[in-house]
């Protein structure tokens, strides 16, 4: 009896650390779509620090690296351009969250360092793990997209390189404590959190103050 509590200990563990990884590449595909897709790939063809299972094998395929590091770039060039920064956004709202959903998908089902028994309870159904991790996506990226005109009317367009870097570095952080140290993954969902208390109480701010200033007497209307 008191194994097989240990062994249901184990498996309980094992499977909170199979949703962290995933977690965690799929907030961090909401910040930079391709930066997981390219490290889960990488990783498993150049080191043993992953294995990615059958059906995601492609992942790590030279010609699919080669794609995804090209699209990487363009969209880390794209997303620091002030202007051009939004319609990145806009089309990024359907790659994002697909991105979001390949990468909670091929993370739950990998072997990792952290992660060595793959999520048996996602066999049955597979396209859960691609739906929860689209959802995250799609939560971070409306979150970056709401926050970044703010950057840019705050800073005239000057802030959008500093914050997309900051967001890239996020991303690869997060990819990277996804794969290694899926606890740590618990330390970005809290700051997102906290970033998105910030931005919506900053938008609502802004609101009010339109409004304010257009009921005004004598005020013209605000943009």
């Amino acid at each position: 009896m008191a194994a097989l509590a240990c062994e249901t200990r184990e498996r309980e563990a094992s499977v909170m650390l199979e949703l962290l990884t995933g977690a965690g590449l799929a907030l961090a595909a909401g910040l930079n779509a391709w930066i997981p897709l390219v490290l889960l790939g990488a990783l498993d063809r150049f080191t043993g620090l992953v294995e990615l299972p059958a059906g995601w094998a492609w992942l790590s395929n030279e010609w699919v690296l080669l794609i995804l590091v090209v699209l990487l770039v363009a969209e880390v060039i794209a997303d620091k351009i002030p202007g051009f920064d939004h319609v990145n956004d806009v089309i990024q709202t359907v790659v994002r969250p697909t991105a979001g959903g390949l990468a909670f998908g091929s993370g739950t089902t990998a072997t990792t360092v952290a992660v060595t028994d793959p999520a048996a309870f996602f066999a049955s159904d597979q396209w859960v793990p691609v739906a929860i991790g689209a959802a995250l996506a799609l939560a971070v990226h409306l979150l970056k997209a709401a926050a970044r005109p703010v950057v840019n009317a705050a800073t005239f367009g000057l802030g959008a390189p500093v914050v997309s870097a900051a967001e890239d570095a996020s991303s690869v952080a997060l990819s990277f404590a996804a794969l290694l140290v899926p606890l740590l993954v618990i330390v970005g969902i809290v700051v997102i959190v906290l970033v998105a208390i910030r931005v919506i109480r900053r938008r609502r701010r802004r609101r009010a103050e339109r409004d304010a200033a257009a009921r005004s007497p004598g005020s013209e209307p605000v943009a």
